[in-house]
């Protein structure tokens, strides 16, 4: 048997690699992970996490304004562009503390620098020299954003530099139609920025439910944020008081920044991949198998890298699947198809399941059940809002086969509708389901009569 420094070595220290990392190491593996940046990902330094903490100070605004029609006398806010991020960053400092200290409690050695694969079993560290044998090596570096190939394209920001703004600017512009441009538009609405939404496509956030796309679109265009659909950005010019972005259309709009939500790319460059013989796709995604082994037996991926589905939970996921797998003696597969999810824009959304188009296409029989109403505490703030529900039905087996959202806490209902239709929850299920009162949620259940 040939001899390894290492059972496992993690390269990139985000949350599907710490969990991996954490779960071998239980299992009485030997394991390094290397980080070159922090540790916690994306998700934790500059992702998820902290964007959640931005959309709620956002949302503070419109709490201020309905409070008055519950009786309360609030005084002019004021809001502290500065006092927010140096919270946040606080936060995100005891986060990260806490994540270095459950690798070291799992006895997990941790290196704080760039690690590149130097063949099938072999890593280099370039900034000590070092070379570390390890038996199996796991990719889990996640994904970059990319901006746009266009003339001034240094000057915009990406969603990494936004949540370091030295000030809040008073007018941005915001070029993408997914998560992450569509949360930050309604955190700048909400902080009391202008905010133009600039898409390519006829609406936003391709791959959701119509009625979601739709629903965001109308509900934003309400709250101030002009949305501009089927153009492009063409490029972006300095001047004396900022930037000026010239669109697709020839218009052209005065900003204080520009910040391109354009998408994101696996970081498989650099990484030395080629070394190893691994297989990647067109996009740069690492290939793997069901069970995250790529095509060289002794290296795994999980997570963005490998560009299926693009999400934190699911990265920590596969990183414990691969774990319990490789070093736990307990096969286990990940099912990457049924994967409840939420996006925090305001109103936020929550979605599991087909979408009714794709429900359409592989059910014939399909049932179609909505409702859409005011919530109730719109009816004293006197706020123009609308909360959307939709399910869709197998008419044939009545299995719920999608389940989407748009209105107060339809991150948290999806959550729990999630472990339902994980389940394989019925219509029938559903309905004999006691509804709690008052509450939007019961609108789950007391849906009676399909509109189609």
């Amino acid at each position: 048997m040939p001899h390894f420094d290492v059972d496992l070595f993690v390269i990139g220290a985000g949350s599907g690699g710490v969990r991996a990392a954490r779960i071998a190491a239980g299992h009485g593996a030997k394991v390094t992970i290397a980080e070159e940046y922090r540790v916690g990902g994306t998700c934790v330094i500059r992702g998820c996490v902290p964007k959640k903490l931005l959309v709620y100070a956002s949302r503070f605004a419109h709490e201020f304004e309905d409070a008055a029609g519950f009786g309360w006398q609030v005084p002019a806010p004021a809001f502290d562009w500065a006092t927010l991020i140096r919270n946040k960053d606080a936060e995100i400092a005891r986060l990260e503390g806490v994540y270095r200290a459950n690798l070291d409690r799992a006895g997990v050695t941790l290196v704080q620098e760039r690690a590149l694969i130097a063949g099938p079993q072999t890593v280099h560290l370039p900034a000590s020299g070092r070379q570390i044998s390890a038996r199996t090596i796991l990719v889990a570096t996640g994904a970059r954003p990319h901006g746009l190939n266009i003339p001034g394209a240094e000057h915009a920001i990406s969603s990494n530099e936004a949540f370091h703004l030295a000030r809040m600017p008073k007018r941005i512009l915001i070029v993408g139609g997914g998560y992450i441009a569509i949360e930050f538009a309604g955190i700048f609405a909400g902080l009391g920025s202008r905010v133009t939404l600039l898409h390519r496509g006829p609406h936003i956030l391709r791959g959701f439910d119509d009625d979601l796309r739709e629903g965001v679109e109308q509900a934003y265009r309400k709250q101030g944020v002009d949305v501009r659909l089927n153009l492009t950005l063409a490029r972006i010019d300095k001047t004396d008081s900022g930037l000026a972005a010239t669109l697709s259309d020839g218009s052209r709009l005065e900003v204080d920044e520009v910040m391109l939500a354009t998408g994101r790319a696996p970081y498989t460059d650099g990484l030395g991949l080629d070394m190893a013989g691994v297989a990647l796709d067109q996009a740069g995604a690492i290939l793997v198998d069901e069970e995250s082994r790529t095509n060289i037996a002794s290296i795994y991926a999980i997570g963005d890298v490998t560009n299926r589905v693009n999400l934190t939970p699911m990265a920590i996921r596969e990183g414990h699947a691969f774990a319990d797998t490789v070093f736990g003696n307990r096969p286990t597969r990940v099912d990457h198809t049924l994967v409840p999810t939420a996006v925090f824009s305001t109103p936020e959304l929550g979605t599991i399941g087909l979408t009714e188009a794709q429900a359409r296409e592989r059910h014939p029989r399909l049932q179609v059940y909505k409702s859409q109403f005011r919530p109730m505490k719109a009816t004293l703030s006197g706020r123009d809002e609308r909360v959307f529900m939709k399910l869709l039905v197998d008419g044939q087996s009545d299995k719920v086969v999608g389940a989407h959202l748009l209105g107060e806490a339809s991150g948290e209902m999806i959550q729990l509708l999630g472990v339902a239709m994980t389940m394989g929850a019925t219509k029938a299920d559903f309905d004999r389901t006691l509804a709690v009162h008052p509450t939007a949620a019961e609108e789950l259940v007391t849906m009676r009569t399909p509109v189609a």
